[in-house]
């Protein structure tokens, strides 16, 4: 009998390890491994240099009648590809990106597909279905585990109560970043995406997703204290009444049991895990690479720039005979300031339509909008026009036609604080309404860009981003400092941000205080004229007050000649919430920033790249910066490149060249 019962648990082994098959897929580089393992689950693990990262992770999806996309797969067939173009991204941080992966795709036995790339720099997977009926996914598992307790950094939600994810899922997904450990995450809150796990011996792994129609967003949490992350979703809205800010947004009120519905077949978002050192992190180009393709054929007509911006300043100006405030005087005199500095837009924010109603067709009465759309097309300005976002989903091609035929360029459409699937699923219907009718978008108060950017790349920037408009309110104890110094790591990992910088009040660490009508940066004025170069945005904000920027005209010269979308971008050094030194190409002339947290310190920039001497004008923080935050100092240098270029940052300061020419 002991024999039979050996007998029977040895062949019982040998079918377990047989029916578990596993498959390797390894970055074009030979550094980056996956081992996809299927079996009694669907797992990936990431190896580099033979270290594991990533321990196998179990993936899957299930749906409402019972089935499940992962656990017990069985492999029909085996497709495996390499890919090695460069693709033109005219409306990206570089005019072109070089797109250099392995793939795999497992087709099981069904109708799924999963499908896995590895680049040089990370390893993303996806979903996909060939099913012809609708159906409904329960809910999709993605659990990542790692073999330490490693440090995370992590941006919570920052609404709603611990353990009630119903008040979180309504959020704008803004907010600083808290370190903490695997086993240390709060188990009652969740955090949205990217988020950064830090593995030690300079190697970090960033989270993110891309490719993101029609489907929730992800959010991770760790509920037992382990050492991994679990992913969690909103489920779809039942249902949705008006109200929120001024009766601008749909809220839940009930919720499905599942998370989302497919009527066809199609693809699901990518699963993106971004490995690298600090630098290798903010140059990585996967969420734009693994995002649909854009479906604007021809994009000429998408004109990037800069914004003269009116709310965060509150429209105050000075020196006028007439009372500032929403009125057509006003946005004249931002239209003559732009113009005069050869800014592309301004912008109407919150107020240029009646209050409470939500119908974009009441203008108030102190508004001319059509004089407003003739005093800027004349003098080679744009118009765009602020929208809360169920104002503007309500009646979304009535608005976009009548306001395209005004002559307005784009709206700027706000509020949307959710990413369920109906969420996420509103932006591209926005993106696609907006480019039939030649109009640009700059979704605020929504979730990451998540790939929108190059499908739609009309939509040229997206919020997501705990900007420079909460130093109207925050408390001196908020570090947007260590903030401003870690997004280049992880958010601008997603794509481009709506920070909307310019700040000409600055105030040291002492000084700094929030002051809602006059607002000023924490920082120094070097550090806000960086963050032009250092931050993704194509349609870029200056926003504080025309008045303020008269009175500094070589900062706002300065600025106002900086693109906003770049030939070619490289991170020349950085620490992740401490410093960063970007350099950006349009053209032939070179723009390089740089920026610190409240550390002072000394930095030297390599310039090899430029070849030879060259003349460069420089704004660095003066003698006094520290005290005085507004103190710099202007000049014009030939270097040679061939040393490096020895910048002292004052704490919470920066510095921004641009070559003037080149030998």
């Amino acid at each position: 009998m002991k024999k039979l019962l050996i007998l029977g648990f040895a062949v019982c082994c040998t079918w377990a390890v047989q029916a578990r098959k596993t498959y390797t897929l390894a970055s074009p580089d030979g550094r980056l491994r996956t081992t996809v393992a299927v079996g009694d689950s669907l797992t990936y693990d990431i190896v580099r240099d033979g270290r594991t990262l990533m321990e196998a992770s179990p993936i899957a999806l299930t749906l409402t009648d019972g089935r499940v996309w992962g656990p017990s797969a069985r492999v029909q067939h085996v497709a495996r590809t390499s890919v090695d173009e460069v693709i033109a991204s005219p409306l990206y941080r570089s005019s072109e990106v070089r797109d250099r992966y392995n793939g795999l795709t497992l087709k099981m036995r069904g109708d799924w597909s999963v499908e896995l790339r590895a680049y040089d720099d990370g390893v993303a997977y996806r979903f996909v279905t060939t099913a012809k009926e609708p159906f409904r996914v329960a809910d999709e598992g993605a659990e990542y585990r790692f073999p330490e307790d490693y440090s995370v950094l992590v941006p919570y939600v920052a609404v709603g109560e611990d353990g009630n994810f119903e008040s979180q899922w309504r959020n704008s997904f803004e907010n600083t970043y808290s370190e903490t450990s695997l086993s240390g995450l709060n188990p009652g809150r969740l955090a949205f995406l990217p988020l950064a796990v830090d593995l030690g011996e300079g190697l970090k792994l960033c989270f993110t997703e891309t490719d993101l129609r029609d489907y929730p967003g992800m959010y991770l949490r760790n509920g037992d204290g382990g050492r991994h992350l679990s992913a969690c979703f909103a489920p779809y809205p039942r249902r949705a009444e008006q109200g929120g800010h001024n009766n601008l947004q749909m809220l839940v009120c009930e919720r499905e049991e599942y998370i989302a519905r497919v009527d066809a077949p199609r693809t699901f978002p990518w699963r993106v895990a971004v490995v690298g050192t600090d630098v290798e992190l903010a140059a990585c180009d996967l969420s734009w690479l693994l995002a649909e393709p854009s479906r604007v054929e021809d994009t000429s007509w998408i004109r990037p720039g800069k914004v003269a911006w009116d709310w965060w300043n509150a429209w105050n100006i000075s020196g006028v005979e007439f009372r500032a405030g929403v009125n057509t005087e006003t946005y004249k005199y931002y239209i003559d300031f732009a113009a005069a500095k050869g800014i592309e837009y301004v912008i109407l924010d919150e107020g240029w339509a009646v209050n409470g109603l939500a119908d974009l067709m009441q203008v108030v009465p102190q508004l001319d909008l059509p004089e407003i759309i003739r005093y800027a097309r004349q003098r080679g300005v744009g118009i765009i026009l602020w929208a809360g976002y169920w104002a503007f989903d309500r009646d979304m091609e009535r608005v976009c036609k009548h306001y395209s035929e005004m002559g307005v360029k784009g709206f700027k459409v706000d509020f949307m604080d959710r990413d369920d699937q109906l969420m996420t699923a509103f932006n591209h219907r926005a993106a696609a309404m907006a480019a039939e009718y030649g109009l640009l978008l700059d979704l605020h108060g929504t979730h990451k860009p998540a790939g929108l950017n190059r499908t739609w790349p009309n939509v040229l920037n997206f919020e997501g981003v705990h900007g420079l408009e909460q130093m109207k309110w925050s408390p001196e104890w908020v570090d947007q400092m260590k903030y401003d110094a870690t997004i280049p790591f992880i958010r601008q990992v997603a794509g481009p941000m709506d920070y909307t910088q310019g700040a000409m009040r600055n105030a040291s660490r002492g000084n700094y205080r929030p002051v809602d009508s006059e607002p000023m940066s924490q920082g120094t004025r070097c550090h806000q004229l960086a963050l032009y170069v250092v931050l993704d945005s194509p349609l870029n904000m200056l926003c504080d007050s025309p008045t303020n920027y008269l009175r500094e005209p070589e900062c706002t010269e300065f600025i106002a000649a900086i693109p906003t979308v770049w030939d070619e971008t490289r991170i020349l050094d950085g620490r992740m919430g401490e410093y960063v030194v970007t350099a950006r190409r349009k053209g032939s002339d070179w723009y390089v920033g740089g920026i610190t947290d409240w550390t002072p310190r000394d930095v030297e920039v390599d310039l090899s790249f430029l070849g030879g001497t060259c003349e460069v004008v420089l704004l660095r923080d003066g003698a006094n910066a520290d005290r005085k935050a507004s103190d710099y100092r202007r000049e014009t240098l030939r270097i040679d490149t061939a040393s490096p270029l020895k910048m002292h940052l004052a704490p919470g300061g920066g510095f921004v060249l641009r070559t003037n020419d080149k030998n």
